[in-house]
């Protein structure tokens, strides 16, 4: 596989809050319970069979054999049962026989008249059984009555399974908020369960104040918020926070996906509104959380599916909830969404989700305290600093520093090892960046020396650059999609970009590619990944950040309107022209670095050649040897981070 490099950090996924329950599909219930019934039918109707089928039944023999019978002394006893008769015989087998009598008549009188006398018969074993009809009756009925029952139990199964699966019309409009009770002390979230995000708790703490006490709120009167909406990027806590304020209210807490209420069936999703609202108000005070409502939130009067579909129905109808409260209703609702800017005004106005909380990525002391809070139930090695871990992960959201807590433990059980050490988690780390390592991926002679000096083109002109992000690692073991990789981490966390810092990143990317055209003459495949990057960064600084100077500072949307830019072909044209010129102009000081500092390319190329992996304090004494100073917290710091 062609070498990449990672410039950026990487896109943060979705926590989603605490983890739910699983659930079971209706689809394999309703297989399971089927052929379940199935089975048990089988069973029934299997047993039945043997009874009625199962065992031979007794010959049946004349009166008059009867008594010949006797009279040879070939019987032993004799059961009469009303008219019936049960010989059993004298022989080795115990053999049975049946036979019957008339009823006017008694069985010695019977006998007597074929010749049977009082001593032959004395010599026979004679027993009276009291008369039944379950049996003569059952064996009669049966037949008929278990199919007729079968079938009966069998349609009343599958209307019942139909009915649940799609034909509940009565039910359709119910709520389908999944409720999580305050006293349940195994899904209770509190804001101890929650680190970092300190400016976000601040603000939800008037909300949990008002839920506890809100008579101090009325007496003033002051109105609290009915709605607070939760922005933020995919997974950075918007769920968990939600969960942790009706944690430390101690109230009900209400959680529905803004998706469920979109049904193909019109008016569906405006009753389950109502109906989520009414159970609200009933166990008042209580939390109404709606996760994703961009789902049904969207802008209105966009010329997508009409003004009068399933969607927009919806949405009216939280509106009208939301602004048909009453001020002594203590019902807050809480939402979630990592697009803001698609939501409709109405829904964001005073009086609706009038206070909006915005959760960014953690900064280094909270991904500390992130960590802190995963590794709790996981034992650490005696070398683990999670200091370190939280200034190797710039850009991480709380799920991916759950994740990377994760991973560090699924190392350590895979080697047999009952604690998480330090390795593990600096593993973890490129694990979630790029993917596992790929040791089976062996590369020819060729291609591991063109991986080495790609990686150590991206390495040079990295340090080599004032505004480029120091280097940390570099490896030319595949990972993931990458045939090898430089991990570039800030010093600390930055929140402004400068015009300088965007084209010392651009060239410390272009890096492996000037140096394959530099050492080899020729291009491969690999920097196709830092293409992208690169192109990606101008056309913001061009289209985004007015960082131009043929353009200007003007900043050009990125919605299309009916499927057409929002600017002409004229401006895309000239867009294109300067794109193209910061990019040329990264290369050439990417070039200009590789050309001054030749001897540390071959140096650090070979070193990758010999060891695959080298790490920071290595590369540094390269640097060192070379003539180039390394980079210093402080002198980064001294840098403008903002033109």
């Amino acid at each position: 596989m062609a070498p990449t490099t990672k410039q950026k950090s990487p896109a943060p996924k979705k926590q989603g809050g605490a983890p739910k329950a699983p659930q079971k599909k209706k689809g394999a219930g309703f297989t399971g319970n089927f052929i379940s019934t199935i089975l048990v039918l089988l069973l029934m109707m299997s047993a039945f069979t043997f009874f009625i089928t199962g065992h031979k039944d007794p010959e049946e023999i004349a009166i008059s054999q009867v008594a010949a019978d006797v009279k040879a002394g070939t019987v032993s006893a004799i059961v009469v049962s009303g008219n019936d008769l049960s010989l059993t015989y004298t022989d080795d087998a115990k053999t049975e026989k049946v036979s019957r009598k008339d009823s006017a008549t008694s069985l010695p009188e019977v006998l007597a008249v074929y010749g049977v006398t009082p001593q032959e018969l004395a010599k026979v074993e004679i027993g009276i059984q009291g008369e039944s009809g379950f049996r003569f009756w059952f064996g009669t009925l049966a037949p008929l009555l278990i199919p007729i029952i079968f079938l009966v139990f069998l349609f009343w199964f599958l209307t019942r399974q139909v009915r649940g699966s799609g034909m509940q019309a009565f039910t359709f409009g119910q709520s389908k908020a999944r409720m999580i009770d305050p006293t349940d002390t195994a899904q209770r979230v509190t804001f101890a369960d929650v680190a970092g995000a300190r400016e976000a708790k601040e603000e939800l703490l008037e909300i949990v104040d008002f839920l506890k006490n809100p008579k101090k709120f009325l007496d003033i009167g002051a109105r609290i918020p009915k709605g607070i909406i939760l922005m933020g990027s995919p997974g950075t806590g918007k769920t968990l926070l939600a969960r942790a304020v009706a944690g430390e209210a101690g109230v009900p807490f209400f959680s529905v996906s803004a998706s469920e209420f979109v049904e193909m069936f019109v008016g569906v999703g405006a009753s389950r509104v109502r109906d989520t609202f009414q159970v609200a108000k009933k166990a008042a005070p209580s939390i109404i959380f709606v996760d994703e409502i961009d789902a049904v939130g969207r802008a209105r009067g966009t010329g997508v599916g009409g003004g009068n579909d399933e969607r927009e129905q919806t949405l009216n109808q939280i509106l009208v909830e939301m602004d048909g409260f009453e001020p002594n209703e203590k019902v807050v609702v809480m939402a979630a969404t990592n697009r803001p800017d698609v939501l409709d005004p109405a829904l964001l106005r005073p009086g609706r989700f009038d206070r909006r909380v915005t959760i960014d990525l953690p900064d280094r002391r909270d991904r500390e305290e992130i960590l802190k809070v995963h590794a709790r139930k996981k034992p650490l090695g005696p070398d683990t600093n999670l200091i370190v871990i939280a200034e190797r992960t710039p850009g991480f959201s709380g799920a991916d520093l759950a994740n990377l807590m994760n991973e560090g433990a699924i190392l350590a059980a895979r080697e047999n090892r009952t604690e998480i050490t330090q390795y593990d988690l600096i593993r973890s780390i490129e694990k979630v960046l790029l993917g596992p390592e790929r040791r089976s991926h062996l590369l020819s002679k060729k291609e591991k020396e063109i991986t080495a000096y790609h990686e150590a083109g991206h390495a040079l002109v990295s340090s080599v650059l004032p505004h480029a992000d120091p280097v940390h690692k570099i490896s030319i073991i595949s990972r993931g999609s990458a045939g090898g990789y430089t991990m570039k981490l800030p010093f600390e966390d930055k929140r402004l970009h400068s015009k300088k810092s965007f084209i010392d990143d651009m060239a410390a990317a272009l890096g492996g590619y000037v140096a394959e055209e530099e050492i080899f003459g020729d291009i491969t495949t690999g920097p196709h990944g830092d293409l992208s990057v690169v192109v990606s960064i101008a056309r913001d600084m061009v289209a985004r950040y007015g960082m131009s100077d043929m353009l200007g500072p003007v900043a050009f949307g990125s919605e299309r309107a009916f499927g057409a830019e929002p600017y002409s072909q004229d401006v895309a044209a000239k867009m294109d022209a300067e794109v193209s010129r910061l990019v040329s102009l990264a290369k050439d000081k990417a070039r200009e670095a590789i050309h001054t500092h030749r001897g540390a390319l071959d140096a650090i190329a070979l070193k990758l050649i010999e060891v695959e992996t080298v790490e920071r304090e290595d590369f540094e004494k390269l640097l060192v040897a070379n003539g180039i100073t390394p980079k210093k917290a402080e002198e980064q710091a001294a840098v403008p981070k903002a033109a």
